[in-house]
């Protein structure tokens, strides 16, 4: 059979199993099966399209492949924007696109120019600049920028803030204070990084035992979360076997 007609009748039978699933007007069928490619297409823009515009896992799944396909969009979209409109939002919206994309001079740029007047100590501007800091090597300036910003902000709250602080006092070389960050987050902290970060700091200072506690119990904890999970945080897993198995050896 060749492989067009084989396609053909691939995505026709998809298409009527959406129909019947679906509730959709029976009619379509009949129309999937006797116009081949151009049902299909018109299907999927009639029927399909407004479903996945609706649906926010398939909105993030669109936009993941339109930015595989375009990885500059959003930083042209945002770039167009502040050209429109000079605000803090939304020189913070382009200097987040410099930092998805590592260009963290240009982000931190973006970030200290929107840190004026009323917007002088937003938290979520200083963090962005401490993020831009630290990936410029500058660990020093990104722990300076997060005690400024609790210091301004005290009742702000931010794992991410935490654990880039936690990595930043780590990076100065102040070991105990940032064993101590660690400590301090780890038990709350969304996802298996921080809990690796704090393994990986215990063996380099010298306390294998704790730091093999450490990696069994993050190791546990994933295992027995959904399998989603398990996915999302297959990095830190991976790492943290291979740390075990070297601590164990």
């Amino acid at each position: 059979m060749s492989p067009i007609i084989l396609l053909s009748l691939v995505l026709q039978v998809a298409c009527c199993v959406h129909v019947v699933r679906n509730g959709r007007p029976l009619y379509w069928i009949v129309i999937i099966l006797m116009f081949s490619y151009l049902a299909v297409l018109i299907y999927f823009i009639a029927e399909i399209l407004p479903g996945l515009r609706n649906n926010p896992s398939a909105r993030r799944g669109l936009r993941q492949v339109r930015d595989q396909l375009d990885p500059s969009r959003g930083k042209r979209q945002a770039d167009q924007r502040l050209r429109v409109s000079d605000t803090a939002e939304n020189r913070r919206q382009l200097a987040q696109q410099h930092l998805d994309h590592g260009e963290y001079a240009e982000a931190a740029t973006l970030f200290e120019s929107a840190l004026r007047g009323i917007h002088r100590e937003d938290p979520d501007l200083m963090l962005g600049l401490a993020k831009a800091q630290y990936g410029l090597g500058q660990a020093a300036q990104a722990r300076q920028t997060l005690d400024a910003l609790i210091a301004a902000n005290p009742s702000f709250r931010s794992q991410e803030g935490h654990l880039l602080y936690a990595r930043a006092v780590e990076d100065s070389g102040d070991v105990d204070a940032a064993l101590h960050e660690y400590e301090a987050m780890v038990d709350g902290f969304a996802g298996e990084e921080a809990r690796l970060r704090y393994a990986l700091l215990l063996k380099r200072a010298g306390r294998p035992d704790e730091a093999t506690a450490q990696l069994r119990k993050l190791l546990d904890r994933a295992e027995l979360s959904p399998k989603y999970y398990q996915r999302a945080q297959r990095e830190w897993t991976d790492l943290a076997r291979k740390e075990l198995r070297q601590l164990t050896a």
